[in-house]
């Protein structure tokens, strides 16, 4: 008789409940996917960039473990938590990288496409990207987070609205909205 591969909803239930073990156990199984996901994010990196995709999962695995508070409800609900996290390791390896003799924000240069422009001169415009970011999140916290999502974590349309417990026409509707809105906001710089 063959044994199933552990449930990851399972395990983080345990993990909530204070069994370390257990994330021993669910970040193998999850390992693959955050490592996609931040392959995805450091696409289209300038040549010699740093931050490698392996450095990006371990930054956001620490993020994700040194949190304490969170009552994880599902696999969703933990990778929604890893794409807030890996915004937060691209955003301070961005603050990390900013040059002094960069430029302001230039629109054109920030494409909310699936593929974030990551690259040691594009530094200056994903922190404008980010701080728009926080203003959307200001006036609509669910266009932000679709982003965040999408853009940031990797995440399908379909993951995404498991997410946020929304039908996938509304994400799709959001991410069309959201990119609008960040669109004018980085073009008014």
């Amino acid at each position: 008789m063959t044994m199933s591969p552990p449930d990851p909803t399972a395990l983080l239930t345990e993990w909530r409940n204070g069994n370390r073990a257990a994330l021993d156990e669910l970040f193998p199984l999850v390992y693959e996917d955050l490592r996609r996901r931040a392959r995805h994010a450091l696409r289209g990196q300038a040549e010699g960039h740093t931050l490698t995709t392996t450095a990006l999962v371990h930054e956001t695995y620490l993020k994700l473990i040194a949190v304490e508070k969170v009552r994880w409800e599902d696999r969703a609900h933990f990778m929604a938590l890893a794409a807030t996290a890996m915004r937060h390791a691209l955003m301070n390896y961005a603050r990390r990288n900013r040059t002094a003799k960069r430029g302001g924000p230039d629109a054109s240069r920030v494409k909310l496409e699936d593929t974030p422009i990551l690259s040691d001169a594009g530094s200056n415009h994903l922190l404008a990207l980010d701080e728009a970011l926080d203003r959307l999140g200001g006036l609509n916290p669910r266009l932000s987070r679709t982003v965040e999502l999408r853009y940031f974590g990797g995440l399908t349309v379909e993951e995404t609205a498991e997410s946020l417990g929304v039908v996938p026409s509304t994400v799709k509707l959001d991410w069309q909205k959201a990119r609008a809105w960040l669109y004018r906001e980085l073009t008014k710089a």
